[in-house]
């Protein structure tokens, strides 16, 4: 593959991915830069090689540099974080404890949790933004789930999501350790 071929396919790719990160549709990106829907798509197809013109408005309608447009070694980023490097947020003597394994700021924050919960601990939370999502899947015991004032019952093996835009908390009512894993998905800020 020739070095402009190359090129021509990082552009595509990355114009594609910067578009989606951005939340921007085809018309949305072609009415921030000037540049035509249909030059959008040929380009997003591989099928076009703009100008430096065209290019740098992509670049500066995406809020990016013409760099990271261009740039053909970026592919899909993959980043681990070890056990030990988990941050603990909270911890109660009796030995329930709360962890944020990892997390990403991509069209707003998206964090993967761990939490235990010995028998009769519990832990609140205040409303959160609008649109904010909680998925959680117990491994072991009885969560008592409370959203807006109602209780839930969760037992080890089942998942629940819900929008936690109102108070929202997690109990062990239960006379075993209760362990979960949750992800917390708050959209961007406007």
């Amino acid at each position: 593959m020739s070095d402009l071929d190359q090129l021509t396919q990082a552009l595509a790719r990355n114009l594609k991915r910067w578009r989606s990160e951005r939340g921007f549709t085809l018309d949305a990106l072609a009415a921030r830069s000037g540049v035509s829907r249909g030059m959008v798509i040929q380009i997003e197809q591989a099928r076009t090689n703009p100008s430096v013109g065209t290019t740098v408005k992509l670049a500066d309608a995406l809020g990016i540099s013409i760099a990271t447009l261009l740039d053909h070694e970026q592919g899909p980023q993959v980043r681990i974080v070890p056990a030990e490097q988990g941050v603990r947020m909270w911890a109660t003597p009796e030995g329930s404890s709360s962890t944020l394994l990892i997390g990403v700021e991509k069209r707003g924050p998206l964090e993967l949790w761990k939490w235990r919960l010995m028998p009769g601990d519990g832990s609140s939370s205040d409303a959160h933004p609008l649109g904010t999502i909680e998925l959680l899947h117990v491994t072991e015991g009885v969560l008592t789930l409370v959203v807006d004032g109602v209780a839930h019952t969760v037992p080890a093996g089942a998942s629940a999501t819900f929008e936690s835009n109102v108070p929202h908390g997690y109990r062990n009512d239960g006379d075993e350790p209760m362990e979960m894993t949750m992800a917390v998905s708050v959209p961007p800020v406007p």
